[in-house]
């Protein structure tokens, strides 16, 4: 996809195609819409990053709110967004034992009790024993630690995403 394209969308088209790059928050997309036109896709990046780094503590929390539990409910329902539900699935997390799973709901649960939202990994750099050894090692991380590391996660997760939509964009047959 070339930046040109980008900085072509209408707003709709925009949120259509971009409005997911950071989970459930199409208002993030809605926000940069307006600061076209990006030199290129780092700059597009780095506009979605300043935008969640000037956010408060409760706004980052609430982008951390929004992604879904690791595995969860959502998972087995085939409920989450399509790119979440890829990028569990390529991780291994749909072919968990009933011991995994029963380990995995246990932790998300005493992760969301923990730090007051759920555990966020960008799960296709990953695959399911890293996730499950990952999520136990964070739980012992200080509160403003943890924020920050499920942060930097989002950023991660945004970063394949928004490769994703630059390699289907120069193949449409992908979107």
């Amino acid at each position: 996809m070339s930046i040109q394209m980008i900085n072509s969308m209408d707003f709709e088209e925009f949120i259509d195609i971009l409005g997911n790059i950071i989970e459930n928050c199409p208002l993030i997309a809605a926000t940069i819409w307006s600061q076209r036109p990006f030199k290129d896709l780092t700059d597009l990046k780095k506009h979605v990053f300043d935008f969640i780094e000037a956010l408060p503590q409760s706004g980052k929390e609430g982008i951390l709110r929004c992604h879904p539990d690791i595995a969860g409910r959502e998972f087995e329902q085939g409920t989450l967004t399509p790119q979440s539900q890829r990028e569990q699935r390529e991780a291994g997390l749909s072919d968990l034992s009933l011991e995994e799973r029963r380990r995995l709901g246990h932790l998300n649960s005493a992760y969301k009790t923990r730090f007051g939202f759920p555990f966020v990994i960008a799960a296709r750099l990953s695959d399911k024993a890293t996730i499950l050894k990952e999520l136990e090692r964070r739980l012992k991380n200080q509160p403003a630690q943890e924020l920050s590391t499920a942060l930097e996660e989002v950023l991660k997760i945004c970063h394949l995403r928004l490769e994703d939509i630059r390699q289907s964009l120069e193949d449409p047959a992908k979107l």
